[in-house]
């Protein structure tokens, strides 16, 4: 699962396996506890969700690192942009300024949908073929992303930007089934359920609602 959670490398929280002496305590919990954040969050589990990412921004807050805490909450906006949360990334914004780093103000522009005005080499390297292509190119674009959690991100600004198209409801349907992730599976089978409804599909609306079912039951049986 270390792949799905590649946002959380993106400055480098951790020695993220480049070698050399051990991360010190701090890095590695806040490493630790923003991966438990993801995994909890897309799971829909929000309270626990909630708490290990609190205990992330104590271990970089304890250090007195701005530049680490403003990562985190770019992570935290990315997972929420991923679930089609339309989260403004505030937080991290006004950490940012003390601090300012190229690499993250690009990944922050990629998240609020300012492709225009971003320097795409700065971007991880999954995103940069999605922001220099044209906005026809760009679904199709999608099954190429191998890490799943990118491609369900990509997908999600298509949907924000009003690029997306039926097969990227689709992919990201099944790439958030694929992985158990309940919340953004809800989001993505009520936009196609709704979608389905349009076209007169009844069967197929039928069928979203047996799985919307399945996933809303799920989540009211977690503890």
């Amino acid at each position: 699962m270390k792949s799905v959670f590649a946002f959380a490398c993106m400055v480098l929280l951790t020695a993220c396996g480049s070698g050399g002496p051990p991360p010190p305590d701090w890095k590695s919990d806040a490493a630790d506890f923003i991966e438990r954040y993801q995994k909890h969050a897309l799971r829909g589990e929000n309270v626990l969700a909630e708490r290990y990412f609190q205990q992330a921004i104590q271990a970089t807050g304890g250090a007195g690192r701005i530049a680490d805490t403003a990562q985190l909450w770019l992570v935290r906006c990315a997972t929420r942009r991923a679930m089609l949360i339309d989260d403004a990334c505030a937080d991290y914004a006004r950490l940012a300024g003390a601090e300012p780093d190229a690499t993250q103000e690009s990944y922050y522009r990629f998240l609020t949908l300012r492709w225009d005005t971003l320097d795409s080499s700065l971007l991880p390297q999954q995103h940069r073929e999605l922001v220099s292509a044209s906005a026809s190119a760009r679904p199709a674009l999608l099954s190429g992303i191998d890490d799943p959690l990118a491609r369900l991100l990509d997908a999600s600004l298509l949907v924000m930007r009003q690029e997306a198209d039926a097969s990227t409801l689709g992919l990201a349907t099944e790439t958030a089934s694929t992985q158990g992730w309940r919340q953004p599976l809800l989001t993505y089978l009520k936009l196609q359920q709704t979608r389905a409804a349009s076209q007169g599909d009844a069967a197929a609306s039928a069928r979203l609602a047996q799985r919307i079912q399945l996933v809303e039951q799920s989540l009211l049986a977690e503890p």
